[in-house]
C-alpha cells in the first residue's frame, strides 16, 4: 500500500513510519519545513511539501494514495490561544480527505482523543462522545464525522489516542510533571491521587495505526490505550524517587498555580478499556508500562522547562 501520513515527523508519526515501512508499505509524508522534509527523506519517506492549510495539496496526495493516516494537528496554534481555529482547520482537512477517498473503499485513519466521554468508569469503543459546542469538543465532532464517511464508501476509522503516549522523545504531559517537580522541589498530585490516566507506549500505538490502515472495518472506533488507567499518585511517587524530592498532595484550589496548563487534566479520572480493539485487530501491546518506562530513567536525563 501507498499510505499518505500527516504528522509523519512527530512523536507518534516518527514511530508509525518505520512500523508501516517495516510491514512492506510505502509512506508519503507531509512536511511543512526543510528540517521535517530532511528527516522524512532519511527515513525512506516520499515527501509532499505543504501545511494543513494547503487543502488542494492534501486532496491530491490523498487521491494518489491507497490510504491516509491523519496524525497532524496544529498544536502550536491551539495552545497559544486559538484552539477553535486549530480545530476548525482540522475539520476542513478531514472533510477534504473524505471527499478525496469517497467511493474508493480506501482507508482513512484519524487520530483523536477522549474529550466528551463519560468519567468515573472505563470508556469503551462503543461509547459516543457528547458534543457540547465547546472548542475542545470540535475534535470529537470531527472524529464522528470521519466515522460517518463509511456511508460514502470510505473505510474510515478513528484511533482514540491515550492522553499519555510515553517513550523516549516524549515532550508532553509526563515531562511537564517532571519539570514541575524539579522547579517546585516536590512531586505532587491532586487530592488523594487515585484518579487515573490511561497510557500507551509510542511503539505500541504505532503498531495499532498500522493495523488500522491495513484492516480496520469501516466505521471502527479504536482505543490506542495499553493501560486502562495509571493512578496519578503512583506517577508522582516514581518521579519523587528519581528526583529525590518529597511526594505530596495539592489541594484542588491550588492546582492551577502548581501545575499551570496541565491543571485541568490533573484531577480527571478517565479509565479506558481496549478490549474490543484487541479483539478486532489482534493488537497486543508489548512495550513497557508507563511506570516501567519512568523507572528506566530517560525522563530524568535532560531537564525540561515548564
Amino acid at each position: 500500500m501507498r499510505i499518505f501520513v500527516t504528522g509523519a515527523s512527530g512523536f507518534i508519526g516518527s514511530a508509525v513510519v518505520p512500523e508501516i515501512i517495516g510491514a512492506g508499505h510505502q509512506v508519503v509524508g507531509l512536511a511543512r519545513s526543510d528540517a521535517s522534509a530532511a528527516a522524512l527523506t532519511a527515513a525512506g519517506v516520499e515527501v509532499v511539501r505543504g501545511t494543513l492549510d494547503d487543502l488542494e495539496v492534501l486532496r491530491d496526495a490523498a487521491a494518489a494514495s491507497d490510504g491516509v493516516i491523519h496524525l497532524a494537528f496544529n498544536g502550536e496554534r491551539a495552545f497559544t490561544g486559538d484552539y477553535q481555529g486549530a480545530a476548525d482547520a482540522d475539520r476542513r482537512v478531514v472533510d477534504t480527505f473524505g471527499d478525496a477517498l469517497a467511493g474508493t473503499d480506501r482507508p482513512l485513519v484519524l487520530a483523536t482523543g477522549f474529550i466528551g466521554f463519560p468519567t468515573g468508569r472505563a470508556v469503551t469503543e462503543q461509547d459516543v462522545p457528547t458534543i457540547d459546542g465547546s472548542p475542545y469538543a470540535i475534535r470529537s465532532a470531527t472524529a464522528q464525522a470521519a466515522l460517518a464517511f463509511a456511508s460514502r464508501g470510505v473505510r474510515s476509522s478513528v484511533v482514540r489516542v491515550s492522553p499519555t503516549v510515553h517513550g523516549e522523545g516524549d515532550y508532553a504531559w509526563v515531562p511537564h510533571l517532571v519539570a514541575t517537580a524539579r522547579i517546585k522541589n516536590v512531586s505532587a498530585y491532586i487530592g488523594d491521587g487515585a484518579n487515573r490516566w490511561p497510557a500507551v507506549h509510542r511503539l505500541d500505538i504505532a503498531r495499532l495505526f498500522r493495523l488500522a490502515v491495513e484492516k480496520a472495518p469501516a466505521g471502527s472506533a479504536l482505543h490506542g490505550v495499553a493501560e486502562e488507567g495509571v493512578a496519578l499518585r503512583d506517577i508522582a511517587e516514581v518521579i519523587g524517587r528519581h528526583l529525590d524530592v518529597p511526594v505530596t498532595s495539592v489541594a484542588p484550589e491550588a492546582a492551577e498555580e502548581h501545575f499551570t496548563w496541565l491543571s485541568p487534566f490533573m484531577s480527571l479520572d478517565v479509565p479506558v478499556s481496549n478490549t474490543l480493539t484487541r479483539e478486532l485487530l489482534d493488537w497486543q501491546p508489548t512495550q513497557p508500562s508507563l511506570l516501567e518506562d519512568l523507572a528506566k530513567g530517560h525522563y530524568f536525563h535532560t531537564p525540561v522547562t515548564t
